[in-house]
């Protein structure tokens, strides 16, 4: 049975009653706003291409592994289920969901690390800002205007994913937020709120989940955890004779809905502590009002540190990160020298760039949205130039 939308909370980010899209349009009857928004994104070329880039392993040989794609609908589940409950707008938080994850570059964040220090001296790359441009800029299917038109609330969640916007602004944001202010300053609705923490629970779970099925992991070790240990234990306990990988199965279910739990409980505390009336009380009240528990946030410390220690920096995983860093480099420093290289679309946007900073950011543009296999497979055909 669906669990239907119930009345949103007087907080809660309700569809605008006037277009809030930079380019005005007339809105559908037939769908709210932000549900527009979540279809704008999924018919984007850019979230095609989530899957085949990297969430943990790069290009892998296993059809089981995630990819930016299945992680971002995972998230999107999650988001929407978690806004449902708490009396959010789940749309909206569906529509930052479903967008969180675009401004990734190939080879996931060994390839941001590489973007990064090749743009230092051209004003920086970083993959939420990456995301809002690609869907204000380089999203290129309307007539009329660049972009995917989305809602000034869409865009605010993605831009403040990882919370408000201080010190030095991405490039990218700079840039828009010129057009439509979207109150970097501020903290983001709950809804987006929602999205970011969904992506944390997502991924920690799942992340365990394929470092048990590439070998990189065991479910003893995984028991260590004091976030994990007591549910294998009762697990094991009560099923004794079960083969253990649907033990495992059964314990990532327990911890992902644990963590789900925790963060309703901690959220309707928070919501009854701080009385918040409107969008504006989440905005500006100094801290966000969804989130874990503090003891949660210590137990997902442990986890990922666990995480870092026994999957993301070992042996292997690290060689991919060093071969991915080493492709994004190569790509630009060739193409910055001979644009050639480039696609013709591409050297003509080069051709049009003024200053160097201008082509950096082209190229930027051109590079973040590669998948892996598209970048491995030009690093081949220009290798021996190289």
């Amino acid at each position: 049975m669906q669990l239907e939308q119930p009345r949103l909370a007087s907080f809660a980010c309700h569809p605008p009653s006037k277009c809030s899209r930079l380019h005005q349009i007339k809105e559908d009857e037939g769908r709210s706003p932000f549900q527009r928004d979540c279809d704008r994104i999924v018919h984007a070329k850019a979230f095609r291409r989530l899957m085949h880039k990297t969430q943990v392993f790069v290009a892998p040989d296993g059809d089981h592994f995630r990819t930016r794609l299945t992680h971002t609908i995972e998230v999107s589940r999650v988001a929407k289920s978690l806004a449902t409950t708490l009396c959010l707008n789940a749309d909206l938080a569906d529509a930052v969901a479903l967008a969180h994850d675009l401004g990734h570059p190939p080879f996931g964040h060994a390839g941001e690390e590489a973007l990064s220090e090749v743009m230092r001296e051209y004003g920086g790359f970083e993959h939420n800002a990456q995301a809002i441009r690609i869907v204000t800029e380089l999203e290129r299917q309307y007539i009329g205007h660049d972009g995917l038109n989305l809602t000034r609330e869409t865009l605010e969640g993605i831009a403040k994913h990882n919370g408000p916007v201080s010190g030095q602004v991405p490039f990218a944001l700079a840039e828009y937020n010129r057009k439509q202010d979207l109150a970097l300053d501020l903290r983001a609705g709950a809804e987006a709120q929602v999205a970011a923490l969904a992506d944390d629970v997502a991924y920690v779970c799942h992340d365990l989940q394929d470092g048990l099925a590439a070998g990189m992991l065991t479910l003893a070790e995984i028991g260590e955890l004091p976030i994990a240990g007591p549910i294998l234990h009762e697990l094991n306990s009560k099923h004794f004779g079960v083969e253990q990988d649907r033990i495992a199965q059964s314990m990532l279910r327990a911890l992902f809905k644990s963590l789900t739990l925790d963060i309703i409980r901690t959220s309707r505390s928070n919501f009854e502590g701080l009385k918040p009336q409107t969008v504006d009380d989440i905005r500006t009240c100094g801290r966000n009002v969804v989130g874990f528990s503090d003891e949660t946030i210590a137990s997902l410390s442990k986890v990922r540190q666990f995480l870092r220690e026994k999957m993301y920096r070992t042996g292997s995983i690290e060689i991919q990160r060093q071969k991915g860093k080493k492709i994004v480099q190569t790509l630009f420093s060739e193409f910055m020298n001979d644009i050639g290289l480039l696609p013709p679309a591409w050297q003509r946007w080069m051709s049009d760039a003024g200053t160097d900073a201008e082509k950096a950011r082209v190229l930027a543009d051109f590079i973040a949205g590669m998948t892996d296999n598209y970048a491995i497979g030009v690093y081949s055909d220009i290798g021996p130039v190289a």
